[in-house]
This record gives structure tokens, sequence and C-alpha cells, in this order.
């Protein structure tokens, strides 16, 4: 029998209230977790302990958040997750694409970084087929029908063909223009307010269903991307 082997999480935060709580909540969910509150600690921590996930602050004594990452991604490529306090600062960090793989913003609800944290180590653990197979979001082209964990989604034509071309490529940004040109079969005038609208009332639907798991996020100046896994299509 293979022996399952829990996750270790290297949480990165120099405020012991907040580390403790995300250390609680991870443990909760079954992931050994291993805690520095000193970014000068950061990279020898990572190559003597080989975790399977950071979670890294920006802000922190001795190194800052941002160098570390750079400095993780020449050796090594596991997954990390960036904490910032400025919403503005996850659209900066975006751009200098330094290689993390999510951002999330203070103050946030530890249920969502469980979740996040579960997505992203699922995702990297399986290939692009494993991951299709194991998704929760069926996708039925024919029918224009979609779920999520076997229960329906009411969707518009237009958040079909939405939810559709985001769950397709899981963490790539697509612009506005982008989504409008999946949006209508015709060529009838729409504007950028009709895809925020569009995107607003499918992520309300979505977490009708499940609450506790991120699907879209807007990325300011630039688009929206998907969160969840990589749907289904069927």
């Amino acid at each position: 029998m293979t022996e399952y082997h829990q996750p270790l999480i290297l949480v990165v935060e120099d405020e012991p209230k907040l580390a403790q709580l995300m250390i609680d909540y991870l443990q909760a969910s079954n992931y050994r977790t291993l805690h520095i509150a000193d970014g000068n600690q950061v990279l020898s921590t990572v190559r003597q302990n080989a975790p399977d996930l950071v979670l890294l602050d920006l802000m922190l004594p001795g190194t800052d958040g941002l160098t570390l990452c750079r400095e993780i991604r020449r050796f090594s490529d596991l997954p990390i997750m960036m904490v910032t306090a400025k919403t503005e600062e996850i659209d900066r960090l975006l751009g200098l694409e330094i290689g993390a793989d999510d951002y999330i913003c203070k103050p946030f609800s530890p249920r969502e970084v469980v979740a996040r944290v579960k997505t992203i180590l699922r995702r990297v653990r399986q290939t692009p087929e494993e991951a299709q197979q194991a998704s929760l979001l069926l996708v039925d082209e024919g029918r224009f029908q979609a779920s999520w964990n076997q229960r329906p989604l009411d969707l518009t034509p237009a958040e079909f063909r939405l939810l559709k071309t985001l769950a397709q490529e899981p963490g790539k940004v697509f612009s506005r223009e982008q989504l409008l040109n999946h949006l209508y079969d015709d060529y009838r005038v729409v504007t950028d307010r009709t895809i925020d609208s569009h995107i607003k009332n499918l992520r309300r639907k979505l977490e009708a269903l499940d609450s506790d798991q991120p699907f879209i996020r807007a990325v300011y100046g630039m688009g929206y991307r998907w969160e969840a896994d990589v749907c289904r299509l069927i």
C-alpha cells in the first residue's frame, strides 16, 4: 500500500496572529506546516526542507517576497502563492511576471487560502488529461449545459461561452476584448461593461454552488482569469 504523503506548506509571514491562523487552517486540512518570519531564512529553508508549496508574504523583515520569489525560481519550480496587503500590488506583480503561481490580498478568508492551496497542488500533480478527468466542472458543448460537482448551472448562452473560454485555460488572463470575441455569434455592438455584467452574474451562480472555491478573478487593468481546475468538455 502506498503511504500517503502529507504536503508540507512553508508559511512565510511576519505577523504572528495571521501566520498562526493560516497554520491552524492548513493543519486542520491535513497539511504539514513550517513557519518563518524572516525573509533571510527562506532560501536555505526551501533547499533543506523541500516544501510542496510556499505561502510568501510580500513585505518581510530581511529579504522581501519579490526578491525571494525570483531567487526561488532560479533553482525550483515549487508552487508559490504571494500574499500582499494591497490589491494594486497584485496587478504590479502580475505585470512583472515574477513566476508566482497565485496571489492573494489581505484581509482574506483562511478557507479561501486552503481552497487555493488544494487547487494549486492538485494542478501541479496531474497531467492535463488527469486534471480534465478529475475536474468538478463539466461543460457539455452540444447541449450548452454546465455543472459544478454534479450540480447544474443555469446559464445564459453568453455566460456559458464565457465559462467555457475561461475554464479551458486556468490561470490565463483574458482581456475584455478577447472575451468579447467569444461572446456572441453575430456582430452586435457591446462594451466592456457588458463583459463585466456577465462575469458578475456568472461568478454569483458559481459561488452559490460552492462558496469556498475561488472561480473568477478580476485582474485590474487587464481582464479576468479562471482560478479553479480546467473544465472537462463532453
